[in-house]
């Protein structure tokens, strides 16, 4: 179900929003009325790189929009945390972390600026829960939580919301990053012995970046299927 004219006016920015989820929110925004514009180094919009912070700034700058959704994102190896190779502890952090953060922090002033705005970070329930075998990536999503719970509690007064998403495991394309092995204990966790499905992830993210959701902020959600257990 879509509500057409929900985002008329509104420009919203998708990191990661060629695949997968982002690609679910890129496209119901766009049904919803939103001009929606794409960040993405795998193709299909924009070509910055979330890593870089300066370019990241420029690019915030000229597309100015109302609504942020950080959605790209790495999973890294499925190891244990002492045979973690240094290199891709930094190549998970380089994006998921420092990424998302650079993201918030040019969005943030210029939204504040309008008195306006909505950021929506994609976190996971490895946040929360902590994955074994998966160290980079459950502490990296832990980090955008508490990254947006503070961003949100400094933007409180200025009409900017922040908030997460902690989804448990999607059955998209980063599948082809993770063992079978970690794929079926993920599924395993899940009370309703199924994963979720990328139109459930978009309509929350929807609800979040609307006007409705205008007295949340400072919060993460989950979609966990009856995993979470806080």
């Amino acid at each position: 179900m879509t509500f057409p004219d929900r985002f008329a006016g509104k420009t919203a920015v998708i990191t990661g929003g060629a695949s997968g989820i982002g690609a679910g929110i890129a496209s119901r925004l766009t049904a919803e009325g939103a001009k929606v514009i794409v960040w993405d180094l795998q193709g299909g919009g924009r070509q910055i790189d979330v890593t870089d912070a300066d370019a990241v700034s420029a690019a915030m700058e000229e597309d100015a929009p109302d609504i942020l959704v950080c959605s790209a994102g790495i999973t890294g190896p499925n190891v244990t945390t002492w045979d973690y190779p240094v290199e891709d502890w930094l190549k998970v952090y380089a994006l998921n972390v420092h990424g998302l953060f650079y993201c918030n922090r040019a969005a943030a002033p210029l939204m504040a600026a309008k008195g306006h705005g909505r950021i929506v970070n994609m976190a996971s329930v490895a946040g929360k829960e902590g994955n074994p075998n998966a160290s980079a990536y459950s502490s990296s999503k832990a980090a955008v939580i508490g990254l947006t719970k503070s961003l949100g509690k400094e933007l409180a007064t200025t009409g900017v919301t922040v908030n997460a998403v902690a989804p448990a495991a999607v059955a998209t394309a980063i599948f082809d990053q993770m063992s079978e092995e970690h794929i079926a204990y993920m599924k395993s966790k899940i009370p309703m012995n199924r994963f979720g499905t990328i139109d459930e992830i978009t309509a929350m993210v929807c609800w979040l970046a609307s006007d409705e959701a205008s007295f949340t902020t400072g919060c993460c959600f989950d979609q966990s299927g009856g995993r979470a257990t806080y």
